[in-house]
């Protein structure tokens, strides 16, 4: 008479070789995790690289990415040790003779949703982030300046965004000095070039104190504005950072506002 355990059916090569592939499988996933877990960590801090690279005045936070980051890696982890867990359970099962499968991978699924939950999280914060990124007055185009120039797009041509900036100097009662058509003096010349005008303007009563108080400053005002469009038929507006200009020709805090007023226009030019 036979005894249970000779009753049973012995595991054969193949059921070992296709554990081991199984194990392997899980491996693959767990270091995929945790890959792409470092990846998603580091994003924040890639966008906070470009937000300095772009000279944007209003830092954002990019902390959650950091979260989303950790928690893949940790789930990396435990990937790792539940297909090293589950692959010893398995072997001595085979060594058993019990080669059936008597439950769901209920493991497998609890992970498969989690990473859903995840994706769908990152998604939605990619998402926010984009927004925030499209809401932001001051964007640079260009990721290696650093001349103290700041280019706003604009959302109209350049002859729409010229009249428009004329119509917001007018009704402030700030003086046009001069614009500048370049490239309707290249034509002119027989040269072509995109559109690309200069507005040079400003106020006697606010550019007086500001040249008193640094006359170099002189070669930079009145302000100065230049609407373009690039190759891609892209409008830029891009003018002098106040920032920029205070600290080159040592302008006192207090007249900073007198030249800070240019932001306010070219946000109001490209809208």
């Amino acid at each position: 008479m036979e005894s249970p355990a000779e009753g049973k059916q012995k595991a054969g090569l193949s059921d070992y070789l296709a554990a081991e592939r199984t194990l392997l499988a899980w491996i693959r996933t767990g270091l995929a995790l945790m890959g792409f877990g470092f990846v998603a960590a580091r994003f924040g801090l890639f966008l906070q690289e470009l937000q300095f690279a772009q000279h944007t005045r209003s830092a954002q936070s990019y902390g959650l990415s950091l979260w989303f980051g950790t928690a893949l890696i940790m789930a990396g982890v435990f990937v790792n040790i539940f297909a090293g867990w589950r692959h010893i359970q398995l072997a001595r099962q085979l060594d058993r003779g019990e080669t059936s499968l008597s439950r769901p991978a209920t493991q497998a699924i609890a992970i498969a949703f989690f990473l859903a939950a995840v994706g769908l999280a990152m998604a939605i914060y990619l998402v926010s982030v984009r927004n925030s990124a499209g809401n932001s007055k001051e964007i640079s185009m260009t990721l290696s300046r650093n001349n103290g120039i700041i280019d706003t797009p604009s959302k109209h041509s350049v002859d729409q965004t010229v009249e428009k900036l004329k119509t917001n100097l007018e009704a402030k009662g700030v003086t046009l000095f001069a614009l500048i058509d370049h490239s309707g003096e290249a034509e002119k010349a027989g040269m072509k070039m995109h559109p690309t005008k200069l507005l040079i303007f400003g106020s006697p009563k606010a550019g007086t104190p500001v040249m008193r108080a640094a006359p170099t400053s002189a070669i930079d005002l009145p302000l100065k504005i230049l609407i373009w469009e690039d190759a891609q038929g892209k409008v830029w507006i891009s003018y002098n950072s106040p920032e920029y200009l205070q600290a080159r020709h040592g302008v006192p805090r207090e007249f900073l506002q007198s030249i800070a007023v240019v932001k306010t226009f070219a946000a109001n030019a490209g809208e």
